[in-house]
């Protein structure tokens, strides 16, 4: 009986680390993606002699609080990942209910720049890269929204998550990281290299 049981739990932690290598191999090719743009942008930036094009200036002030929101969250959601490891389950419904909010939040400002930049996807090249790079990632954290609300009504069964079983918690927290490492690399491309 004792082994049997062993055998179970070796078993149930294998299939743990299967989900995690899974997760970041999805991450890895998302990556390769968002390198592409990257990539494709860079291109035609150092092809072109005036970048921005005249009438496609960035506005610096909404996208760097948005920056600040969404750098903050990594940091937010990390605190929910220690909570459960403590076994306090309403630390860290807390932390990602918070985080959450800081997501939204991040969405949102990210909404009102598209209706207030005066110029669309088609008006020219650093147009669509900017809509195609911050409309992605835009969708990335959406999805990453979706995680966490997942993670949050799932905790509301008894003894779904604690300090021995937390797997679904931090992989919800890697993903998060994923989005806000990306993000920085985004706004250090479109918004602080467009000064100079």
């Amino acid at each position: 009986m004792t082994v049997a049981s062993t055998g179970a739990e070796h078993h149930h932690e294998e299939h743990q680390d299967l989900r995690v290598v899974g997760l970041l191999t999805f991450l890895i090719s998302e990556s390769l993606m968002f390198g592409g743009f990257f990539a494709t942008y860079l291109f035609f930036r150092g092809t072109n002699e005036i970048w921005p094009p005249e009438g496609t200036e960035v506005e610096l002030l909404l996208p760097t609080i948005n920056t600040i929101i969404l750098v903050s969250s990594s940091f937010v959601i990390h605190f929910g990942d220690t909570a459960i490891k403590n076994n306090d389950i309403q630390g860290m419904r807390k932390w990602y209910k918070i985080t959450a909010a800081m997501g939204a939040i991040f969405l949102l400002g990210q909404i009102f720049e598209y209706l207030t930049l005066g110029y669309g996807l088609t008006t020219n090249v650093f147009a669509n890269c900017f809509y195609l790079m911050t409309g992605f990632h835009g969708l990335h954290v959406f999805v990453g929204l979706l995680l966490i609300l997942g993670v949050l009504w799932r905790s509301r069964r008894p003894g779904h998550y604690s300090a021995t079983k937390h797997t679904g918690i931090e992989m919800a927290e890697i993903y998060w990281h994923f989005v806000d490492i990306i993000w920085i690399v985004l706004f250090t491309l479109l918004y602080i290299l467009t000064l100079f």
